[in-house]
């Protein structure tokens, strides 16, 4: 059960960083709940505001439902009574309506909405697909704006006017105009939270456009790393953001994009370089190379660790 009502969830969420755990997998790629319960209890043992279990940044993408269903299931155990956690809704709407509901089985605090499998939809469309996720769940509901699910202001408006559990609006794609459309519109209704690959980059600029908070994927290997850069752009200390910019986030970004699905991949990579394995990634994946791991390792020591 719950610990928190979705509008509770959501005063929790918008005002503390978040991240998505990576999800532990053994050497033939199978779920490794040894590893992953280590690995969620570090997470929540520094004052992170929520983890989404199976997102992203876990390959949630490459889980089958039954896989997520027991990932959700294990870092609530592992975690729920300290930190709240969150769940995929994701593929089809048949596919999201059955991710929320396993996850409300499991005790998660809420769910997030990821696009629709492959194909393409408008409005009416997106809608749709929401209010069923809504419908079928009492647990807090944020969308993630991005890719093939790209939310009007006014359909976020009617879903928030439908759904008292609809309480977020997570951003991937940093269209300002947009933007700046959905949170006039909406207002404190929702809570924002920024989603760009490696949000910090974007953190600082996104506040000014209501978005208190984001997901960050390092805090994944640099806990304390991405604390202290949150608590920075909290307080809008420029100065600050842009020596963490330049001292890490810059330069993790080139090791980054060079392979495409790298931006999962180098998480795995950073905890492989403190000490702390989670496992290769799944296929279509691939792991970071001998030379690019060398590389991020050489930075997190020279850059964050000695820092710490």
């Amino acid at each position: 059960m719950a610990n928190h009502t979705p509008h509770e969830l959501a005063d929790k969420l918008k005002d503390g960083l978040l991240s998505f755990p990576v999800t532990a997998f053994d050497a033939d790629l199978l779920f490794d709940e040894t590893a992953y319960r280590e690995h969620l209890a570090w997470q929540a043992s520094y004052p992170v505001a929520g983890l989404f279990a199976a997102g992203g940044t876990g390959e949630g993408f490459s889980l089958t439902a039954e896989e997520i269903a027991t990932v959700v299931r294990v870092a609530v155990d592992e975690v729920g009574g300290t930190v709240p956690v969150l769940a995929p809704a994701a593929g089809s709407t048949a596919q999201a309506v059955r991710n929320a509901q396993d996850a409300q089985a499991a005790g998660a605090e809420g769910l997030l909405v990821l696009p629709p499998y492959l194909t393409e939809a408008d409005q009416l469309g997106l809608e749709a697909h929401v209010d069923a996720i809504c419908s079928a769940t009492d647990l807090g509901v944020i969308i993630y704006n991005r890719a093939n699910a790209v939310y009007s202001a006014e359909t976020v408006a009617r879903l928030a006017d439908r759904h008292e559990n609809f309480i977020g609006f997570k951003d991937g794609i940093g269209d300002i105009e947009h933007l700046t459309k959905v949170y006039a519109r909406n207002g404190d209704r929702l809570f924002y939270l920024g989603g760009l690959p490696t949000a910090e980059t974007f953190a600082l600029p996104l506040l000014q456009l209501g978005m208190s908070t984001y997901s960050s994927a390092m805090y994944n290997f640099v806990p304390e790393f991405a604390l202290e850069f949150y608590r920075d752009v909290r307080a809008q200390d420029r100065d600050a953001v842009t020596d963490k910019l330049n001292r890490f986030v810059l330069p993790y970004l080139e090791i980054r994009d060079r392979v495409k699905g790298y931006g999962v991949s180098i998480v795995k990579g950073g905890l492989k370089a403190v000490g702390r394995d989670a496992g290769s990634v799944r296929p279509p994946l691939q792991d970071l190379t001998d030379q690019d791991l060398a590389d991020l390792a050489a930075l997190i020591q020279a850059a964050v660790l000695q820092k710490a």
